[in-house]
């Protein structure tokens, strides 16, 4: 959990990507995601997590719907939400936080 925090505590707003592999909706962000991290380049980090790999960070922050989209600003998250979200909406939503 300590990784967490060093991921989220970043100069730059942090979108974070919950998934598993076996989960449809979560495959279908892949390409979005993808899409995101290219249009924002180094004005925000972009990270995915493997709720499958992550079980305890999953559980602390209740992640129970997949995908989960999660931005965190300087440690706190700001914005939060289950489900798909188009590229532009993403992309506007962090930007919001720059």
């Amino acid at each position: 959990m300590s990784k967490f925090g060093e991921l989220i505590d970043a100069q730059v707003p942090v979108l974070i990507d919950f998934f598993t592999e076996w989960n449809e909706p979560s495959m279908m962000m892949n390409e979005v995601i993808r899409d995101v991290a290219a249009a924002l380049g180094d004005k925000a980090k972009v990270i995915k997590i493997d709720v499958d790999k992550n079980k305890e960070l999953a559980d602390a922050l209740r992640v129970k719907g997949l995908p989960t989209l999660m931005i965190y600003k300087s440690g706190q998250m700001v914005w939060r939400q289950s489900g798909e979200l188009d590229a532009n909406t993403l992309i506007t939503l962090v930007q919001e936080q720059v």
